[in-house]
């Protein structure tokens, strides 16, 4: 078994969200569910794939739980992939829960983004009520009416007033991971837009605080297919590790990415 440490997404050298990138180990859910849980960080492994044009199948575990799509982990993959695969600047993985086909591009700069489609959904979003139950702020003023979203891990996002509400947010985890369980959704993202047309957000999805996301791929890429164009997105202030997502719209597919680079110890 072969460990690759990376850090995905910082605003600066030395930081962003942590994942780990594991190869050449075969081992069951269960036991992969465990390592994760005990190494306490975002783990993502590398197998062989069948498909045709597919570099890999890459199968997603936060310490919690097995994941669908994790994106700041795909960042890690695509930077050990392209390590591997020399002159390449494209390739294509696919997830091993739902078969999700991704593509990986690396810039001239170096940078990595992630390709991927806009997905259907049906969830409904919350009353306002409830959303504010849920987030443990009584009479929570939104600024936009909450939607879901997905590009693979659909995502319940709520717009705050500003980065002062953002961040004096401290949710109830244990409901929210109890609704996101019946609704079919993975968590709550919620966000602002700041002065200079940039936002912030912080995600909701572990039942641990000091297991919050510094950097959200899939609600970047979620945010974007809201919106319907390009962001730049700041996360991690939380968590004490200050990350930046960029988005792009590339016809009907939405990239989501920048900085990878292996963790120093």
């Amino acid at each position: 078994m072969q460990i690759h440490d990376f850090r995905c997404f910082g605003a600066h050298a030395g930081g962003g969200n942590p994942a780990s990138v594991i190869e050449g180990e075969r081992s069951d859910p269960e036991a992969r569910q465990a390592f994760a849980h005990t190494r306490k960080t975002t783990c993502v492994w590398i197998d062989p794939s069948g498909a045709t044009g597919v570099a890999a199948s890459i199968d997603y575990y936060y310490p919690h739980a097995r994941s669908p799509l994790c994106l700041h982990a795909t960042l890690a993959v695509g930077q050990r992939l392209f390590t591997q695969h020399g002159a390449a600047s494209q390739l294509t993985v696919m997830t091993a829960l739902h078969g999700q086909r991704l593509g990986l591009v690396r810039g001239l700069d170096g940078e990595i983004y992630v390709s991927l489609e806009r997905q259907p959904v049906s969830q409904a979003a919350p009353t306002p009520a409830a959303i504010a139950a849920l987030l443990a702020a009584p009479g929570l003023a939104l600024l936009a009416p909450a939607r879901v979203a997905s590009v693979g891990s659909p995502k319940l996002l709520v717009e705050v007033a500003d980065a002062a509400t953002l961040h004096g947010l401290a949710p109830d985890l244990t409901a929210i991971a109890a609704w996101s369980k019946t609704a079919g959704v993975s968590g709550i993202y919620a966000y602002c837009q700041g002065d200079d047309g940039s936002y912030q957000g912080r995600n909701f999805n572990h039942l641990d605080p000091a297991l919050e996301d510094s950097a959200t791929g899939v609600a970047a890429g979620a945010l974007t297919a809201l919106l319907g164009h390009g962001i730049t997105l700041r996360q991690g202030r939380a968590t004490g590790r200050d990350c930046l997502l960029k988005t792009k719209i590339d016809g009907d597919r939405i990239l989501v990415g920048v900085r990878v680079e292996p963790a120093t110890q």
